[in-house]
């Protein structure tokens, strides 16, 4: 199983380039199952596992009350495993075929106002060295691009183009796209280049953000960084780099942006998952219409 399931990994990072989170998740889940099959079966080799033990473990998964976004992942790890094995010819059928992926609960994207933000994102309240102008920047890049957590870490300074006020996102699978990047920004980027010379040299990192330490961003980091910040300006539970990405997508909707628009900046590889966003857009109408109307 080993064998097997570090070519596949090697295969998700180096060709499929997916992010490290998921690249942890993909391989719990494969020693997750991999220790039921050895515990319920004797069976050492997760190749020889068939439908029906997939169906057990699923089934007893579900009963556990594993959440149906877990499912989903663990269902999509494994077809994915099984789907390489047969590439690579060690199967000849994927028992994952038959095993349907669960509905999930609609959830509506969590995001935060435009005045908070606007508040939040006042260049007067952050400091002017170097941690205040990343902390600035970092921001200001979440809200004004709408880019992934894993898109800002990798972004490098050859992938920002100032004089054509664009930025070069790889997002999921390699794919590359164009985003336009606000004056304001282009200026906080400038400055922010500025203190990153002056503190840790020119050639530091190809990386545009770093660390206090001089290294790449990781995910923790612009988590913890990203939560302190929207903690100033909202109560929401949620208050994550996704949440500015929603934020993006909802107000731009809000004020008018054509969806298929919107699409193309979030990267998204189909409309539906754009589509989401929308919802947001009707429970405001909704609401303003019940503040507004006579007969509400």
């Amino acid at each position: 199983m080993v064998r097997h399931s570090e070519k596949f990994l090697d295969y998700l990072r180096q060709v499929k380039r997916y992010s490290p989170h998921t690249l942890l998740a993909y391989r719990a889940d494969l020693v997750q199952f991999a220790d039921f099959l050895n515990a319920q079966y004797g069976m050492d080799e997760i190749a020889q596992a068939n439908a029906s033990m997939l169906r057990t473990w699923f089934a007893g998964l579900m009963d556990e009350g594993l959440a149906k976004s877990s499912f989903n992942r663990k269902r999509s790890a494994l077809r994915s495993f099984f789907k390489f094995l047969m590439a690579n010819e060690v199967l000849d059928s994927n028992p994952m075929d038959h095993l349907s992926a669960v509905k999930k609960d609609k959830r509506l994207p969590v995001y935060v106002e435009e005045d908070k933000l606007e508040t939040l994102l006042n260049p007067d309240d952050f400091e002017k060295d170097f941690r205040g102008m990343r902390d600035l920047l970092m921001l200001e890049m979440l809200y004004t691009t709408g880019m992934r957590l894993s898109e800002l870490i990798n972004l490098k300074h050859t992938d920002i183009d100032s004089s054509r006020k664009q930025v070069s996102v790889t997002g999921k699978g390699n794919k590359q796209r164009s985003v336009p990047l606000l004056d304001s920004l282009l200026d906080t980027y400038n400055k922010y280049c500025e203190e990153k010379t002056l503190v840790y040299g020119a050639d530091t990192s190809p990386f545009v953000f770093i660390t206090d330490k001089g290294n790449q961003l990781y995910p923790g980091f612009v988590h913890r960084r990203v939560r302190n910040y929207l903690g100033r300006v909202t109560t929401k539970t949620r208050k994550s780099p996704h949440v500015m990405r929603h934020s993006f997508a909802t107000h731009m909707l809000n004020r008018g942006a054509d969806l298929n628009a919107i699409k193309e900046l979030l990267g998204h590889a189909n409309l539906s998952a754009t589509q989401v966003y929308t919802h947001n857009t009707i429970e405001k109408i909704k609401q303003v219409y019940k503040q507004a109307h006579p007969k509400a």
